[in-house]
């Protein structure tokens, strides 16, 4: 199953498109921008783990395993 690709971060609202580099997420697919990420010290505040780099995706890949559009920021 392909990652969720999430298309904001959850701490302040940042657009993290699933194409471009700049996302930070832990195992359970919690979503940051590396700001957030650098300022809560790559650790996940809803569970705890490590926050990592999210892969990107290619164009052609989106096409078929399109991006989340659910936001998950709610301020």
């Amino acid at each position: 199953m392909p990652l969720e690709m999430r298309p904001d971060c959850e701490r302040c609202g940042t657009d993290l498109p699933a194409s471009a580099s700049g996302a930070f997420i832990c195992s359970f697919e919690c979503t940051f921008c590396a700001d957030c990420a650098d300022e809560m010290d790559d650790r996940c505040p809803n569970c705890g783990g490590e926050l990592m780099d999210r892969p990107t995706r290619s164009k052609q890949l989106l096409e078929k395993y399109p991006a989340s559009t659910e936001r998950k920021y709610a301020p």
